[in-house]
């Protein structure tokens, strides 16, 4: 028998350590840096809060992304980034790599969805909006608004022109719920802005009525540069007790009941939101104002306008008393109803 010093067998179980390590090393770069295979050129996925990363890589998989789950973990441990990952949506394209993929997930390199919520639209239009994005986790359908609006704690009963309109970006699978809460927000820091800083002698009485005021200048404005004089018209009309009559809110009133032409008997039909047949301003906004509705409602231009009437290229006739007033009528809407 033939007997190796315990020292050669020691040594050659080194070298074998350090082979098998090397190779795993290698093994570990080559899977780490080839392309995966897509089962279509952009894959999305997302990695749910609290999710490790043996959960991760499972999701990854089932998404349609070729990667083997158990390798993938075991690359982030190796590489220390087991524990970095970062819940959120991702967006993958042909090309990516493990490595490339567990760079995104530790850096938190979300793909985000994006929604316009435009100024002048109603609620309607803007659960319409979130309801069909794809992006969008569509956990407002089946609710009520008032139900909306308990989830989202917007303390108010009509959900009109409490979201401020603007471009909102999310992580995609986001809640509805939670960007409704976003804009919410936004509107109400938007309205506390315009309150204090209202010139002195505006007659309205809360922050809510600047955002009502705020949505009928919104939606009788057709050009910026008259936005401040069509606020005043109504300003003055409100501190001589004038009836505003303008003819959005009637048309918001009739909701459903308006084909797209307003009559006669619609301005005489009386309703919480007609402004002909009732005095002050109505009970809830009637659209979502922007930005610079709601400083025109609180800062309107000093003047003695009490009408104006549409020239029919988006900009208005002003004028001081009504027979001013029907002569706008007269030459700008041949006998129409102004504003």
């Amino acid at each position: 028998m033939i007997l190796i010093p315990m020292k050669k067998i020691f040594l050659r179980l080194l070298a074998l350590a350090v082979l098998t390590v090397a190779a795993a090393g290698a093994g570990a770069w080559w899977f780490a840096h080839q392309a995966l295979v897509l089962k279509q050129p952009v894959i999305d996925f997302t990695i749910q809060r609290g999710a490790n990363m043996r959960q991760a890589a499972i999701a990854i998989e089932a998404s349609g992304v070729a990667v083997q789950p158990t390798l993938l973990y075991w690359l982030a441990r190796l590489s220390g980034k087991a524990e970095l990952i970062k819940a959120g949506s991702y967006e993958v394209h042909a090309g990516i790599t493990p490595w490339l993929l567990l760079l995104k997930l530790s850096s938190g390199d979300v793909s985000q969805g994006e929604l316009l919520l435009v100024e002048g639209w109603n609620f309607r239009q803007v659960r319409a909006a979130i309801e069909a994005h794809p992006f969008l986790e569509a956990d407002t359908v089946g609710l009520s608004d008032r139900e909306i609006l308990s989830r989202i704690g917007a303390a108010y009963e009509h959900p009109e022109g409490l979201f401020f309109p603007d471009t909102y970006l999310f992580d995609k699978r986001s809640s509805a719920l939670a960007l409704l809460a976003r804009a919410h927000h936004a509107m109400q820091a938007r309205i506390d802005e315009a309150w204090a800083t209202r010139a002195p002698g505006v007659p309205l009485s809360s922050p809510y009525e600047v955002l009502i005021l705020a949505s009928i200048i919104e939606k009788e404005t057709g050009r910026p540069e008259d936005r401040g004089l069509v606020a005043s018209v109504f300003a003055n009309r409100l501190r001589i007790g004038m009836r505003l009559q303008t003819d959005p809110t009637v048309i918001y009133g009739l909701d459903a009941d308006f084909d797209g032409r307003l009559r006669r008997r619609h301005l005489d039909t009386d309703h919480p939101w007609n402004t002909y047949t009732r005095a002050g301003l109505p009970p809830s906004p009637i659209a979502m104002p922007g930005r610079d509705s709601l400083r025109a409602a609180v800062n309107p231009d000093k003047s003695d306008f009490l009408y104006f009437v549409s020239r029919g290229d988006g900009s208005s006739e002003f004028s001081r008393n009504l027979i001013e007033h029907n002569r706008a009528v007269n030459k700008y809407q041949r006998g129409g109803a102004g504003g």
